[in-house]
């Protein structure tokens, strides 16, 4: 039961977040890339908390990927922002639910992120294909 009010509170939060982007017109993709480099800076966060250089190092890691899917999306297309939110539930889940950065990340903090990345990303990629589609219709 716990697990699904933290995925709850994920969505709720995510749809605030894409909500607010939104409202921010062509600086939306700008706003959803830098929640991403935000989402992956918090991870490094808790990895200063394990007082683990190594942990640092892999949450340093994920912050360069996801940074890189950032600036992809708002330099090239934002499809990039997409598979940086869609990708970041394995981040989530594999490391830091299932995986040894469960012995310093919140098991609520993990569950909410899972919901709000995978709705963050199938916002992007919704968005992308259907204005890919009404350029199509239109060209």
């Amino acid at each position: 039961m716990i697990t699904l009010f933290w995925l709850i509170v994920g969505v709720v939060a995510s749809m605030l977040f894409v909500h607010l982007a939104r409202l921010r017109g062509e600086q939306e993709i700008q706003i959803l890339a830098t929640g991403l480099i935000a989402a992956a800076l918090i991870y490094v966060g808790f990895g200063f908390g394990s007082g683990s250089v190594s942990w640092i190092g892999i949450e340093v890691g994920g912050l360069v990927f996801y940074g890189m899917c950032a600036w992809l999306g708002i330099k090239y297309h934002p499809m990039w922002v997409a598979v940086g939110w869609g990708l970041h539930p394995v981040w989530d889940v594999g490391l830091h639910l299932a995986g040894m950065g469960s012995e310093f990340v919140p098991y609520w903090y993990a569950i909410l992120c899972l919901s709000f990345d995978l709705y963050v990303a199938g916002y992007i990629a919704f968005r992308s294909l259907k204005k890919k589609a009404t350029v199509a219709h239109y060209s």
